[in-house]
């Protein structure tokens, strides 16, 4: 199984723009290190809002392919629904050649709206627009000249899009947070999926994942082209209680504002150290506790790739390294090592 992680690269809301750039800044020192432990993979989310750095993850992750050498660099999402295909298709094209082939694109939905007034498009249409652009962008992965027709995009006749990427072809994910719909539709596709995993219990989402490898076996697709992600919300310290009292006030703060929005009720700790329970969603504590979770979920999901989200909220750049570090040079081995035994040195 791939080990990673994933981040939204969070600022708080109203910084000024020197702020921003230093989170960008250790957004790079962040991937860095996760590429020296050996890390398989960094996501790097795409939002348009104060409370996150990054609205072009292609150009973050460029920088990021100038300083690293293994680890493979992926949105976590692509708002696909509120993109222009084209252009996503080449910036990632683009972010292939300069890192040598370690390019991927997870395309979503998106769990915030404010793309979509932004580029002009109409709520009403959420769900025919991610198929459509969906559509799209497969087209162009598969053919270096394209003709393509559809409702919400000018269509292409015989038009070449350039650059190629090095990888052929080019990884494409669909990311979910748990809408069945979207789950069948990348398994009748034949596309990895990635599952986000941010409350309720863990097991509550296996019937989705069975889902995936059903609707692909119905459409007839070769269950080599499948793979199954978790992304979860990770933190861990030296001790079990503090890293919940290290996370819980960054993740609670990011979790009750977005709560606001929406209607939530404010999250109180006894829910958070709920979450942190063996059967929780939060893989928070020390890297042993950290790893035996994985290794349950993997129990559980049979999935290929896991991505912990450590930084969560506005935290410290000092705690974010170091979480990593326990998750690169502990938890990781652990981790490989249970589920890869025979891979071991005698």
């Amino acid at each position: 199984m791939e080990l990673g992680l994933a981040t939204f690269a969070d600022v708080r809301p109203g910084a000024e723009p020197e702020r921003v750039a230093q989170r960008l800044r250790d957004l790079i020192e962040e991937i860095e290190l996760a590429d020296r432990l050996g890390l398989e993979v960094f996501g790097l989310g795409e939002h348009h809002r104060p409370d996150y750095a990054v609205s072009s993850t292609a150009v973050a992750l460029a920088g990021a392919a100038t300083r690293t050498e293994q680890i493979r660099l992926s949105s976590a999402v692509t708002v696909l629904s509120s993109a222009d295909p084209v252009r996503v298709f080449q910036d990632f094209a683009t972010l292939d050649l300069l890192s040598g082939g370690r390019a991927e694109i997870m395309a979503g939905r998106g769990s915030f709206i404010e793309s979509f007034p932004l580029f002009g498009y109409d709520l009403d249409d959420y769900d025919e627009l991610f198929a459509e652009k969906l559509e799209l962008l497969l087209a162009l992965r598969e053919s270096e000249r394209v003709t393509w027709s559809g409702k919400h995009r000018a269509g292409l006749h015989d038009v070449g899009v350039y650059p190629r990427p090095i990888q052929n072809p080019l990884p494409i994910w669909i990311a979910v947070g748990g809408t069945p719909g979207s789950v069948a539709r990348a398994g009748a596709l034949g596309l990895p999926l990635m599952i986000a995993i941010i409350g309720g219990a863990p097991v509550r989402f296996a019937p989705l994942v069975e889902l995936y490898r059903e609707a692909a076996r119905r459409a007839e697709v070769d269950p080599s082209r499948l793979a199954v992600g978790i992304n979860s919300h990770m933190y861990l310290a030296d001790t079990s209680q503090r890293a919940r009292d290290e996370f819980y006030p960054v993740y609670s703060q990011m979790m009750n504002r977005i709560g606001r929005e929406r209607g939530w009720p404010p999250m109180t700790r006894a829910q958070f150290d709920a979450g942190c329970a063996p059967d929780g969603h939060l893989l928070v504590g020390t890297p042993p506790e950290v790893a035996e979770k994985i290794i349950a979920h993997h129990e559980l999901f049979g999935h290929d790739r896991f991505l912990g989200h450590i930084s969560v909220g506005v935290l410290p750049h000092e705690q974010a390294l170091r979480a990593t570090e326990l998750y690169g040079s502990e938890v990781a081995p652990a981790v490989r090592a249970a589920l890869n035994p025979a891979a071991l040195p005698s």
